[in-house]
């Protein structure tokens, strides 16, 4: 880390150099305007875009009374506290920027969460209502601020149902969950009917949704309705993690309500979980932890932030941070531990600790109470994912035997197993699964690639393959592997004119891949481009993922050619 901080350390001195002095910024830092001070400053900044917060503060931090000349600074400050966990801190510093009037979107937002959590409603109220009116640039924001004002101002269902409609239709979707929510805050005799229509829409994924209103019925005491829910609801999202930890919960009679639509801070907290959630769509991932880290200070026991928040590391590389939380999820019952334990194993994978992921998840499956198909499926495709092939089949196997042909696991566990039967060796188990995964579900791009692509390599069925293969490549087109394959089967078919057009395009697609290399350099060599073909022959042999068997061949290729 002291390493890493004197780069960031560097580069701050660089920009100094470069940008600060150049730029009106210079003349809002005037007390600071020293060489270190200054670097601590565009370091602080620097962390905070690579998501290190907490060096990101304590840089910053040591820029105390920047604030009166850089109202930036305050801002960039506020969000290393909040993402870094100094809540304390944070509401001292966003007090102190209130005293001196230099209070933001920001600080109000912060100030009106705390009072909140303080059961202090009309002073949240004010602030909510500080942030509403400055009309921050960000929409978004207006969006939160705006809500959030509504909330703190609850009288009765109508007007807030008219305060509702309030906000912009651009958040039509937000609006209806919210609408939602009111009802059930103020107990309406509509409320089931209004999360059974929310939770039924096809065109978006409202099937956490489910899981509130299970909590709903639960907190009126109907547990068996509140099970009959859950039930339901995993029907069509066997996955829902909120659901099946829920569903547990119940069975052990633990109906422990971590979330309440009847607590003004837990709908809140939902909202900026929301938020949250866009801003991560849209790789904001900096914006969606500062809401994020705000809505698990309001509800901290609802451990389903902090899902998103791993996500959120994960996709930017820091791994230890994700470990981190999904190592405290995993303490959360059954089905959080399973979910963290795939998740980990993921991040081990990433790492290259094949072994290490393998144990975590066989120690994680084998400890489930009651395993579940979906459970068992993920176990399996990890195991396949990972060459353990014939562990996996027996895994794969007993889904198949549980379900029928109209499940829709039976074509992916059947996919499955006849890719894991293909790897060693089995092929003619590995075609009828194949080929029942297809007539179970004939529009599987990749399940018809991999049967087409394996039927070329035994030299049979070339012809169906092609149009196969036609086929896959109009449900995914330009999809890497089925351009390799496709231009392969025209390639052992002598069409070399066209196999040459779309392995060309498969090498573009996938520059480093050995296997769709080499096709290229055989077309090239086919076509007469000899010079060509061992240019890109060599270049196989100098890439890490060439196997072995393939090295062979392409040596014996550069010699004798084809």
């Amino acid at each position: 880390m002291k390493k890493f901080n004197i780069i960031y350390k560097t580069i701050g001195q660089i920009l100094f150099v470069i940008i600060f002095l150049s730029t009106s910024t210079a003349k809002s830092l005037d007390k600071f305007n020293k060489s270190d001070l200054v670097s601590d400053y565009f370091s602080g900044i620097l962390l905070l875009n690579e998501n290190q917060y907490e060096d990101s503060y304590r840089y910053l931090k040591r820029l105390d009374g920047l604030e009166r000349s850089h109202k930036n600074y305050s801002i960039k400050y506020l969000y290393s506290l909040v993402n870094s966990g100094n809540f304390k801190e944070v509401i001292n510093y966003s007090k102190k920027l209130e005293k001196q009037k230099l209070d933001n979107f920001e600080s109000h937002l912060i100030l009106g969460i705390f009072h909140l959590k303080n059961s202090n409603v009309d002073q949240a109220k004010k602030y909510f209502l500080k942030a509403k009116n400055g009309n921050s640039r960000f929409i978004l924001n207006n969006y939160v601020s705006s809500s959030l004002y509504n909330w703190s101002s609850l009288s009765d269902l109508n007007q807030a149902t008219l305060e509702l409609k309030k906000i912009d239709d651009r958040f039509k979707n937000f609006k209806k969950i919210q609408n939602v929510f009111l009802n059930c805050y103020f107990n309406s005799l509509d409320t089931n009917n209004f999360f059974s229509e929310i939770t039924s829409n096809q065109n978006t994924d409202y099937s956490r949704y489910n899981y509130f209103h299970a909590s709903y019925v639960a907190s009126t005491g109907k547990l068996s309705a509140a099970k009959e829910i859950v039930k339901q609801a995993l029907k069509y999202h066997p996955r829902n993690l909120l659901l099946n930890q829920y569903k547990i919960d119940l069975e052990k009679n633990k109906n422990v309500l971590v979330f309440n639509c009847k607590k003004i801070e837990h709908v809140i907290a939902e909202i900026l979980y929301i938020t949250a959630n866009v801003l991560s769509a849209q790789s904001l991932y900096s914006t969606s932890n500062f809401y994020l880290n705000l809505a698990k200070y309001l509800n901290t026991d609802f451990h389903s932030y902090d899902t998103l928040l791993a996500e959120n590391f994960y996709k930017i590389d820091n791994f230890e941070k994700a470990k981190k939380i999904y190592n405290n999820l995993s303490k959360n019952g059954e089905a959080f531990n399973w979910y963290s334990s795939k998740q980990l194993a993921r991040i081990f994978i990433k790492n290259e600790d094949k072994n290490e992921a393998l144990k975590l998840l066989n120690n994680s499956y084998n400890s489930l109470i009651n395993k579940e198909i979906y459970e068992t499926f993920d176990y399996a495709e990890f195991l396949k994912n990972n060459e353990k092939f014939e562990k996996s089949i027996p895994l794969y196997t007993n889904i198949i035997s549980l379900i029928d042909k109209s499940h829709p696991l039976y074509s992916e566990a059947t996919d499955g197993r006849g890719i894991a039967y293909e790897r060693i060796g089995e092929w003619n188990k590995a075609e009828k699964d194949l080929l029942d995964s297809l007539e179970a579900n004939p529009d599987q791009a990749y399940v018809i690639n991999y049967l087409a692509y394996s039927w070329i390599e035994k030299g049979i069925k070339i012809k169906k393959s092609l149009r196969m293969l036609e086929k896959a490549n109009s449900l995914r087109s330009n999809d890497p592997y089925i351009t390799d394959s496709l231009g392969w089967a025209l390639f052992k078919l002598k069409r070399y004119k066209e196999a040459k057009d779309y392995l060309q395009l498969a090498v573009r697609l996938m520059p480093a891949d050995p296997i769709v290399n080499d096709h290229y350099g055989d077309v090239l060599w086919k076509s007469g481009e000899e010079i060509q073909a061992r240019y890109y022959w060599n270049y196989v042999l100098n890439l890490e993922k060439t196997k072995k068997e393939l090295k062979k061949t392409v040596e014996e290729k550069l010699i004798k050619g084809l």
